[in-house]
């Protein structure tokens, strides 16, 4: 029952409310996304059982919404020092996983979520409307979408349990890829490349490429990351004989390379395009790592758990890390998302937002989420306008500069 609170979220060949609960007479337009339909009226008792799922959850959120607003309605439009945060017609529950724009209409993007969430937007990010794709709901199965990418006109969603979604036109319609049973892992990432073409990555580190539309992946890798580790346990990689099998985190860099961390995050992970495996690299901090990912200019963020930053010495691939102070409050730090070169946001935990613009040589912490209950997961910059703070309970955060 929604919560209604008055005054206060190898080879590759879905809460619920009771149907008789009627919605308020008054919605407040200044929460409801101006792209997304009204909801629908509330149902006669005759057809009250004809309502699905999925109609009943959107209700719920809109009821959700509107109370927020009659609580608090100057919240809504408050502009949070550089970001605003952008209300969405889910769930509060909803964790937000991804989002994607369409490069050939810029206005246009798409973001993603635990419990099968899809939202599109046409205004470029201001206001959301819940997706539907008929062929992600044919099974009994509440789905995670984990990973958008487009290039063009074409894009690509991956999800868990397995499902692969593919676009040719920008998103209008989706097609659902079939997928081989023997995929080694969990599809965490994907990236569309080219015409018809993208590449995948699982959780146990396999890397595939297709060139036509999915419906045949080459391997990329010649090995598991598990057979590379029984290779080179003897070799000095701290916590190898540890390893699970899995990633718990994994990036691509804007020309084709990979960092990845161990699940435990006793060491990390590197692939560069034509090498047969991944290389294992000991962990140059004391603290075990929470994520890593590529900085503007080619060199490597790394961050540990409890809050610490390390920058990598120099560009490139390197073991050797220098700490950066940063006023974490002892909250865990996240992510990082460059906006440019000498321009990054990090956020983490207990609505943490730090910015660098100095490349990340100093960090200041931005009070814009301090009020805002939910821990911030993924910064995300289209380019340097258009950027994007995603987080739990529904929690999205627009960048307005």
């Amino acid at each position: 029952m929604a919560s209604l609170q008055l005054c206060d979220g190898y080879l590759l060949s879905k809460p619920s409310v009771s149907p008789r609960f009627r919605l308020p007479q008054r919605i407040s337009h200044r929460l409801i996304p101006k792209a997304s339909a009204s909801p629908p009226p509330p149902p006669s008792s005759s057809s009250s059982l004809s309502l699905t799922r999925r109609d009943l959850l959107y209700q719920s959120a809109a009821v959700s919404l509107s109370l927020s607003s009659i609580c608090a309605p100057a919240k809504a439009d408050e502009q949070l020092s550089e970001w605003e945060r952008v209300f969405l017609p889910i769930d509060p529950g909803v964790v937000l996983l991804d989002i994607a724009f369409v490069p050939d209409e810029p206005s246009r993007g798409f973001l993603l979520g635990t419990r099968q969430t899809l939202l599109e937007t046409k205004d470029g990010g201001n206001t959301w409307a819940p997706r539907s794709i008929p062929s992600a709901e044919e099974e009994d199965f509440n789905y995670r979408f984990n990973s958008i990418s487009f290039k063009g006109k074409e894009g690509w969603i991956i999800g868990k349990p397995a499902i692969l979604l593919y676009t040719a036109d920008a998103g209008e319609n989706w097609d659902r890829i079939p997928l081989s049973s023997q995929l080694p892992g969990d599809m965490v990432f994907i990236e569309a490349t080219g015409e018809k073409s993208a590449e995948m990555v699982t959780d146990e580190g396999a890397i595939y490429v297709t060139s036509n539309k999915g419906y045949n992946w080459k391997a990329a890798i010649q090995e598991t990351v598990s057979a590379t580790l029984n290779r080179t346990v003897s070799s000095g990689i701290s916590g190898a004989s540890y390893y699970t099998g899995t990633f718990s985190a994994v990036n691509r860099s804007p020309d084709g390379r990979y960092v990845a961390v161990s699940s435990r995050g006793n060491f990390f992970l590197t692939w560069e395009p034509g090498q047969p495996y991944w290389q294992p690299h000991n962990r140059a901090v004391a603290r075990r790592i929470q994520n890593m990912g590529w900085r503007a200019d080619g060199g490597l963020w790394l961050l540990v758990r409890g809050g610490g930053l390390y920058l990598s010495k120099g560009t490139g691939i390197s073991e050797e890390f220098d700490e950066v102070p940063v006023q974490s409050r002892g909250f865990g730090i996240l992510d990082v998302g460059y906006r440019s070169e000498e321009e990054a946001w990090a956020a983490g935990g207990s609505g943490i937002l730090l910015r660098t613009r100095n490349g990340g040589k100093s960090w200041n912490r931005d009070k814009a989420a301090d009020n805002i209950a939910a821990n911030l997961y993924a910064v995300k910059f289209v380019d340097d306008k258009k950027g994007f703070v995603l987080g739990n309970d529904g929690v999205l955060l627009r960048y307005v500069g």
